[in-house]
């Protein structure tokens, strides 16, 4: 593909998430890369890399079809597609030209953020404060159950939610919480690692006789006993199960905001993933009070977590009503989300 961009010119190509479930499956709106920079260092690393590229991404796409799909098959080359471009600014031009798609290629979502300009049409104030309040109820509760991973007290008063693509605009914002996710992954994933890792490092000193400064940076699995066998394949089993919501959390809730139609929509979808986060950790605050407060302190702990949950109902079905009943968004997995 780059070898092409070097001969026609063409800077632009298309980047689209693959379905997380079903191979050769990928979303409907994508993102537009622009080539900034690319160095040749296949001399420098003996043919393993052969280059080196900066990219910043300058629109969204909507994918109507792809136009050399057995290619998928024979990896051939890369995938074309005819599509929609759609700029920072929200206008939608019609692309008849073939843009190249490159399925899984990195992140692309982490440069959407930094870059991208949500769709602009016009600010919606009470969505906005919406989302500030809901924010700033998650970090007093993350706060408050002394969350390894959680929001400074600090942002509460910087979260930036306007339209655009300045700095203040809902776009760093969501950037700020794609990190969150990422963050609260890989911090379970530490969790899931830690005991088995003291195990490990038991079995080592204590029955091998290994010193801790020998301790080797990698061990076989071979090398192992087959009690600690069994708890690796285990820990595999419980990571997959325990891990896999976060990464689709995290992957799906950025494809999510980037499908939204306008920044109305944004506000609310991102807001309603805030609303989940602190459902959770009411739920775990509920919990810890069943196994560390007595039963005055659980029955209050139950009520304020059964007056929090009512009182966000009651709030969507005001918005709801007040536009009419038809300004509510559903919140769901949408088959059509990827073609």
């Amino acid at each position: 593909m780059y070898n092409d961009i070097l001969m026609n010119g063409s800077k632009r190509f298309v980047v689209s998430m693959s379905h997380p479930e079903t191979p050769g499956s990928f979303a409907q709106m994508g993102v537009l890369f622009q080539l900034e920079d690319l160095k040749e260092v296949s001399e420098m690393t003996d043919d393993a890399v052969k280059y080196i590229c900066d990219h910043k991404v300058v629109g969204r796409v909507k994918i109507h079809g792809i136009l050399n799909p057995e290619v998928w098959a024979s990896r051939d080359t890369y995938l074309k597609v005819h599509g929609t471009v759609i700029d920072e600014m929200g206008d939608a031009e019609a692309d008849s030209s073939e843009r190249t798609v490159r399925p899984g290629g990195g992140d692309p979502y982490q440069s959407l953020l930094a870059n991208i300009g949500s769709t602009k049409k016009g600010s919606a104030p009470r969505e906005e404060n919406a989302l500030k309040q809901s924010f700033a109820d998650l970090v007093d509760l993350q706060h408050s159950l002394e969350e390894d991973v959680r929001f400074t007290r600090a942002s509460v008063s910087t979260l930036s939610v306007a339209p655009g693509s300045g700095e203040d605009a809902l776009w760093a914002t969501i950037r700020l919480w794609q990190s969150y996710t990422e963050q609260r992954l890989v911090a379970r994933q530490n969790e899931l690692q830690k005991e088995f890792q003291e195990k490990l490092l038991k079995y080592l000193t204590k029955e091998k006789g290994v010193k801790e400064e020998e301790l080797p940076s990698a061990i076989g699995f071979t090398d192992l006993s087959p009690a600690l066998q069994e708890e690796v394949k285990e820990l595999q089993k419980r990571m997959a199960i325990e891990l896999q919501p976060l990464v689709l959390e995290s992957t799906l809730t950025m494809q999510k905001l980037l499908e939204a139609e306008d920044h109305k929509e944004r506000v609310n979808l991102l807001r309603f993933f805030v609303d989940e986060d602190r459902k959770r950790l009411g739920a775990k605050k509920l919990l810890q009070g069943m196994f560390t407060a007595g039963g005055d302190n659980l029955d209050e702990d139950m009520s304020d977590f059964k007056k929090d949950t009512k009182a966000s109902e009651e709030k969507k079905e005001e918005e709801k009503k007040s536009e009419g009943g038809e300004g509510g968004i559903m919140f769901s997995d949408d088959e059509d989300a990827f073609q």
